[in-house]
């Protein structure tokens, strides 16, 4: 006689070393989706204010998760930002960031890439990060 067989769980996606999302590379708003649905802690709740934010200053913003990070780009124009989580923040790329008034904080090895760090207890200016997107997204973005 065969054991019943229990229903699948839904298998939730694993934290990578550092505390990153382990989704699978998709296009579209779904991928970015799950991405924020398994962002821990108080990170799931900025993940959705960034991405509200993102939509509201870029309508029509596309979406997709590459390297285990949401991108969010122009059609025909490439990726202007990228979202990733670290075991004590989130780090927002702007990977034409040099370009942008006021230029980000954070330095990278690129020359034109800059970081916005986000810590739980930090501030967030809302306002300063719209501003920042709506220029992003109106220079020529990263084809990834």
């Amino acid at each position: 006689m065969a054991k019943p067989t229990k229903p699948a769980a839904r298998a939730e996606p694993k934290l990578l070393s550092g505390g990153n999302p382990r989704i699978a590379k998709g296009y579209g708003d779904a991928p970015v989706q799950a991405y924020i649905a398994a962002m821990p802690g108080w990170k799931r709740e900025m993940g959705q204010c960034l991405d509200a934010l993102i939509e509201r200053a870029v309508p029509g913003v596309q979406k997709a998760v590459k390297w285990n990070s949401p991108l969010y780009g122009v059609e025909g124009e490439g990726w202007f930002l990228g979202i990733h989580c670290f075991a004590r923040y989130i780090k927002v790329a702007f990977f034409r960031g040099l370009s942008l008034d006021p230029v980000p904080p954070g330095e990278s090895k690129s020359k034109d890439t800059r970081y916005l760090n986000i810590h739980e207890d930090d501030p967030f200016d809302e306002a300063q990060f719209s501003a920042w997107v709506k220029q992003a997204s109106q220079l020529p973005g990263e084809r990834m």
